[in-house]
């Protein structure tokens, strides 16, 4: 049998490289597996070998500490692979495919899955709809940080790339395929962009970036992002999109420079639960902060596109609403001014076919976008303390050398 290493949560502020066991087509018990998916049948499932998988910000609040997931959680939810088994029950996809596994868990068979809400199915965590990979209160699907992970619903999760040497040439565009990418398009979308749009985004990390991205594929004209990181910034203006330094006070002074109105049209939060205030109070966090700046600045009838994270539980949270996700939002603003919400998990399946043959098409650089950084899997730990001091890299592991240096 072969063996398995991958990264765990430990506790607040460490992550560590662990042996672990190979998938089965069964959900073991572990850490953060709910009780009622333990002993789960995955016949339908598939085993990769992981060809890329990314860092993202979302598992940086659990390494914060920032939520209730458990010591020993194996993190891990953008997941690029390549089949090395199948269940009895797989049809189409076959052992040696190269493909992007969607971040959400979804079961294909549920109402919402069928209307397309893959990130919000009903049958794979018992506790609430939605699911992903290594996620805090998501069903306790093991993460794909790791050398080898199982994929349930192998046919209908998996997207197979066309040619598998192509697919390698651009696996570090193709990895952001299965969360950052489609995320920040969705965001961008979500918020109405469209040919000729005005849009803020809040927030220059991957994710930001990638929306940024994704609204200049909408055919926006004027895409303006905010955050606080002097080096995230400088990523923005080369991206040819319009940095705004909220360390220097309300956005919206800055917005009205750059256009010669203090508003856009459309407005996204890539920032989620931990934001931080602006100007003098930036040192200190204000989770509320962005979703009340994106409603003061985006005009009446817009909207806003949210693919930030936000939690109902958050044990460093700045007071006890805060802790429950509870927020001291000005909905009555939003509601005076008929702007439109769309929160919650991008339904990725949605985009990534599409967003895919944009890569495969040279019609987007998404990996240069976000500044991909491939590092070995034993470096895990390095690159969640580079990125959360605020590095201006995408870390993409490589637990299995397939990334060509």
């Amino acid at each position: 049998m072969a063996g398995n290493k991958a990264v765990a949560y430990k506790g607040p502020g460490e992550v560590e490289v662990i042996d672990t066991d190979y998938p089965e087509f069964e959900l073991k018990d572990g850490p953060g597996v709910n009780p009622a998916n333990v002993g789960r049948k995955v016949p339908h499932g598939a085993i990769l070998r992981t060809v890329a998988t990314n860092i993202c910000g979302s598992d940086q609040h659990m390494v914060r500490g920032r939520t209730t997931a458990p010591a020993g959680l194996v993190l891990g939810h953008e997941i690029t692979g390549e089949v090395v088994e199948v269940g009895p029950d797989v049809e189409f996809i076959e052992p040696g495919d190269i493909v992007s596994v969607p971040f959400n868990i979804a079961c294909g068979r549920c109402r919402n899955c069928k209307e397309g809400k893959t990130g919000i199915c009903l049958n794979v965590n018992p506790d609430r709809p939605g699911s992903a990979y290594g996620y805090v209160d998501m069903g306790g699907w093991v993460g794909g940080q790791a050398e080898y992970v199982l994929v349930p619903y192998a046919d209908w999760n998996l997207l197979k790339f066309p040619d598998r040497d192509q697919a390698l040439e651009k696996i570090l565009d193709l990895t952001m395929l299965s969360d950052i990418f489609p995320t920040g398009f969705h965001g961008a979308y979500t918020a109405g962009v469209r040919p000729g749009s005005t849009v803020y985004i809040a927030g220059a990390g991957p994710v930001g970036i990638a929306a940024a991205v994704g609204a200049q594929l909408l055919g926006a004209a004027a895409v303006l992002v905010g955050d606080l990181n002097p080096d995230r910034l400088a990523r923005v203006r080369e991206l040819g999109c319009e940095p705004v330094d909220v360390s220097k006070g309300d956005p919206r002074d800055q917005i009205e420079h750059i256009l010669g109105v203090p508003e856009v049209e459309c407005g996204v939060d890539a920032v989620g639960f931990e934001a931080r205030g602006h100007g003098a109070d930036a040192s200190h966090e204000a989770p509320a902060t962005v979703l009340n700046s994106l409603m003061d600045v985006t005009a009446a009838g817009g909207a806003l596109g949210i693919p930030g994270l936000y939690v109902t539980g958050d044990p460093g949270g700045v007071d006890e609403a805060a802790k429950t996700g509870s927020l001291s939002i000005r909905l009555g603003l939003g509601w005076a001014k008929s702007l439109s919400f769309a929160t919650g998990q991008c339904p990725v399946m949605q985009y990534n076919v599409r967003l895919m043959q944009a890569i495969l098409h040279d019609k987007v650089q998404i990996a240069k976008a976000v500044n991909a950084t491939p590092i070995p899997l034993e470096d895990a730990p390095r690159g969640y303390a580079e990125f959360d001091q605020g590095a201006a890299n995408k870390y993409v592991l490589d637990p299995n050398g397939y990334i060509k240096a």
